[in-house]
């Protein structure tokens, strides 16, 4: 199975891994806790300590245009909180 991982990069979530040394990434919706560990520990060598998740549902929306109105749906994700080891720290821009 592919999992799909990208790091969610806004003001909560950086200052979050700053106070916490905790970091956020948005992944598949069918990854399991130990998989998100597996996968973050070999892309950026690190030890993980805790990995919490959470399922975001996808959002409807709507838009009116000339053609009448639009409906579609936002997809669903799954957010995973990482915690790692004290000192160790993730560049999520050293890949670029």
């Amino acid at each position: 199975m592919k999992i799909d991982i990208r790091p969610i990069v806004t003001e909560k979530a950086t200052a979050y891994s700053e106070k916490q040394n905790c970091y956020t990434f948005a992944v598949s919706p069918d990854a399991n806790k130990f998989q998100i560990k597996d996968l973050v520990e070999k892309l950026y060598n690190v030890r993980v300590v805790k990995v919490n998740t959470a399922l975001y549902a996808g959002k409807r929306m709507m838009r009116y245009t000339k053609a009448g109105i639009i409906r579609g749906q936002k997809p669903a994700y799954k957010k995973a909180y990482v915690t790692v080891a004290e000192g160790q720290t993730i560049d999520y821009f050293s890949n670029i």
